[in-house]
């Protein structure tokens, strides 16, 4: 099989992305139908190829020429970064104060479940002595029982 030969043919337009434009000239095979003249491939190139590592940019990272300060197209545009700058800013002074209240209600709340944590403890310390104190008593009235036999029994069953 043989190679189609090729010849190169750039433009560049404004944008700084030049246009290569391959002719391709086929050589006619058997398998492959005829080819009537030089076809043309277009190819997107940056015009300074040291530019983007070589790439084309997309369009929206192309840098757009200056508009004149003066202009109707350029106020409009500072009118709208203007504008977007103040919603972003309020956005954040917003959201800093969204989060200041936060840390207030969760400090409040914190207080709050600490001086229930005291009041439980007190709570806890009392029914504890109250228990405690319970405990002895019923172990002071409880007698021993007696090491020599059966204890000797209120109610007696001699004479009946």
């Amino acid at each position: 099989m043989s190679r189609p030969s090729q010849a190169k043919v750039s433009t560049s337009d404004h944008t700084g992305v030049s246009v290569i434009q391959s002719q391709v000239h086929a050589a006619p095979s058997s398998s492959s139908p005829q080819v009537s003249g030089p076809q043309l491939v277009p190819q997107l190139v940056p015009a300074d190829p040291s530019a983007a590592g070589g790439k084309a940019l997309p369009p929206s990272k192309m840098k757009k020429p200056p508009a004149d300060k003066d202009s109707e197209e350029y106020r409009q545009r500072r009118e709208r970064n203007n504008l977007a700058v103040k919603k972003s800013r309020m956005r954040s002074k917003q959201k800093a104060m969204d989060t200041q209240q936060r840390v207030n209600e969760l400090k409040e709340e914190n207080e709050r479940l600490e001086a229930k944590i005291k009041l439980l403890s007190k709570e806890l310390s009392v029914l504890k002595d109250l228990f405690l104190e319970h405990a002895h008593n019923l172990a002071d009235n409880v007698q021993p029982p007696a090491a020599d036999g059966p204890a000797p029994n209120s109610s007696s069953t001699n004479g009946q």
